[in-house]
């Protein structure tokens, strides 16, 4: 009786150990999102509060493409799924908040040849947008691996430092994974305007768990704007028609979705003065904001999609509003 004790215990124990390997692997390609949480008291004893405004950061861009301020509340009409809504917050570039800002740099094998642009592009970005006593910068790359190389600092040193030490590159493009994971776990809850800015060709190659509906939902949820440097124009010089805002590819137009989604720019160009006037422009829109805050007329968390649009009262001509368009209605939590 005893070979057949030691064969069965022998095929138990494999059959745990292949049990145990397998699980990793069936968690890794889980869909990144994250669980709705009931009002209540979570198990670690803090209130748990339903989110049920949306808050929209808005710019409004006249026809010489400069911002337009000095608006007031009753400038704006905001309309959800074509309905009226009623304006119960806001403010204006005067009470501007802090932003906080997530340089995502690409670092798969795809852009290898690119890493100098890449780095130029991002301080560029970091020198000509942000203000270092007021707003809050993190630093991360993405291939196989999501890294955080800086957390959020104010401190230009270290992230020139960190930005510099970016070597060798990957295999992968965890592409829109890394806009999931940012969105989420940094800017979710940071107390200020939310911006993403991410340097890469835009090839995501489907390794990602998330898709790019997944990425624009979780962007839009948690207010965060996204702003794409393209390298695919090469290291130097332009591509042909990208100067006039045209793309090429379906994989530029989805990167150019990404970013419109949410109220932002896509640039399609390997030209780093070009660039720098772009920055200088979003650096002029993220300081000339309003934020507008309304409750919806519908308060079902159905899991709809819902399209948000705002218009200016007096119509002007010319005159173009960005700000995102639209959100899935899920009751996301925030924890005292």
């Amino acid at each position: 009786m005893r070979p057949v004790i030691h064969r069965f215990l022998f095929t138990a124990a494999l059959a745990l150990f292949l049990f145990a390997i397998a699980q990793p692997r069936a968690l890794s390609q889980q869909k990144p999102r994250p669980t709705p949480t009931p009002d209540a008291q979570d198990q670690v004893g803090k209130e748990v509060i339903t989110i049920n405004e949306v808050r929209l950061p808005v710019t409004v861009i006249d026809k010489n493409k400069q911002p337009v301020t000095g608006l007031t509340k009753n400038d704006f009409l905001i309309f959800e799924d074509k309905k009226q809504q009623e304006i119960r917050g806001f403010s204006d570039e005067k009470s501007s908040l802090p932003i906080y800002v997530v340089v995502l740099m690409d670092t798969s094998g795809s852009v290898a040849g690119k890493l100098k642009f890449e780095q130029e592009a991002a301080k560029n970005f970091i020198y000509t947008v942000t203000q270092t006593r007021k707003d809050r910068v993190a630093f991360a790359t993405f291939d196989q691996d999501i890294k955080l190389h800086q957390d959020f600092t104010g401190k230009l040193d270290d992230l020139d430092k960190a930005i510099d030490k970016v070597g060798k590159p990957g295999n992968r493009t965890l592409f829109y994974d890394a806009i999931w994971q940012f969105c989420d776990e940094k800017l979710r809850g940071a107390p200020g305007r939310h911006v993403i800015v991410v340097i890469t060709d835009g090839d995501d190659n489907n390794y990602s768990n998330a898709t790019l509906k997944d990425a624009i939902d979780i962007a839009q949820r948690t207010e965060t704007t996204i702003f794409a440097v393209s390298t695919k124009a090469g290291l130097s010089g332009s591509a042909p028609g990208v100067e006039m805002g045209t793309v090429q590819t379906s994989v530029d137009r989805e990167l150019q979705k990404l970013c419109e989604e949410t109220g932002g720019s896509a640039f399609f160009t390997g030209d780093v003065l070009e660039l720098e006037r772009a920055f200088g422009r979003i650096s002029k829109e993220l300081r000339s904001s309003y934020i507008l805050t309304y409750t919806p007329t519908n308060n079902k968390y159905d899991g709809s999609e819902r399209h948000i649009e705002v218009k200016l009262a007096d119509n002007r001509n010319g005159v173009k509003v960005k700000t995102r368009k639209g959100y899935r209605a899920i009751a996301d939590n925030l924890k005292k």
